[in-house]
């Protein structure tokens, strides 16, 4: 069996992307990883030149800044990635720059993916979600943060990134997939104030016209984490260990009222049910499980 990884990540080092620890997390399980590195403003190709393994590939890719509508440029990037793995690979494992596997789950990724490897019915595998959001200490728990999405699929030129490359399609239709026991660690809102509102700004530009962006955030500075957040819990778990350091150099202090709920009264009853029962009802599923 054999599993190829990939990714795409542009401007890492000025957005604060944990990318290196992102790759590091999954190449235990990879026989090669693909990293297609954007036109950058800082140094973004000697950051992932500096990971110390013969299984990186790297590839260089010129985004189209146009493609905004719904974020489009980043499926389109997550597609160039995709397109050069090795033909002979049987499964791609997709990770996004702010994306990181917790070592506890790795054999159970390759058990899964040799357990359907053959079954051409599962064209995906399933992984559950920790959002993490202001600092590493803390994660979202409503039905604004995704609880599962596809990570794994099928070598297969006929499956492309869906629209802002959160999951993906098949000739349109969402894939037939195999939840497994496995969980992604999302770090993207895990950042210093200042770069989130950064990040933040130039995402904007990504869904609107400059213009729209430049005047919704020209007055802010630093991004207010306690304004946006609706309900968090406090993490209890460990992180994997490949972020450590990076936890322990950044993990700033931000004071959250785990008590205060930010919920309409649909959100805050579909809420209770879901921690009262486990099922999130009427979710959006851009998967079908089989």
């Amino acid at each position: 069996m054999k599993i190829s990884g990939f990714t795409f990540v542009r401007n890492a080092i000025k957005y604060d992307y944990p990318v290196c620890e992102s790759i590091g997390s999954i190449l235990p399980v990879v026989d090669e990883f693909i990293v297609s590195v954007g036109n950058s403003e800082d140094e973004t190709l000697a950051l992932i030149q500096s990971i110390d393994s013969p299984k990186i590939k790297i590839v260089h890719s010129q985004w189209d800044d146009s493609l905004r509508s719904g974020g489009r440029v980043l499926a389109v990037e997550t597609d160039k990635s995709f397109k050069q793995i090795s033909a002979d690979a049987d499964w791609a494992f997709y990770l996004q720059a702010d994306e990181v596997v917790h070592e506890k789950y790795l054999d159970n990724i390759l058990a899964a993916a040799q357990k359907y490897k053959d079954n051409q019915k599962v064209e995906g595998l399933l992984f559950k979600y920790l959002h993490f959001y202001g600092t590493y200490d803390y994660v979202g728990d409503t039905r604004r943060w995704y609880d599962r999405e596809i990570r794994i699929v099928r070598n297969d030129p006929a499956i492309q990134s869906y629209r802002d490359a959160q999951g993906f399609r098949k000739d349109g239709r969402k894939l037939n997939v195999k939840p497994i026991d496995a969980s992604i660690y999302h770090y993207g809102w895990v950042k210093h104030p200042e770069q989130q509102q950064h990040k933040r700004e130039k995402f904007e530009m990504l869904w609107n016209e400059d213009q729209h962006a430049h005047e919704k955030n020209q007055s802010k500075k630093i991004f207010d984490y306690t304004r946006d957040a609706d309900s968090l819990q406090k993490f209890t778990g460990t992180h994997p260990q490949i972020m450590k350091k990076r936890i322990a150099e950044k993990n700033w202090q931000i004071d959250f009222d785990l008590h205060q709920k930010k919920l309409s009264l649909k959100d805050n009853l579909l809420y209770k049910i879901e921690k009262a029962t486990g099922k999130r009802l009427f979710n959006y599923k851009n998967y079908r499980i089989i």
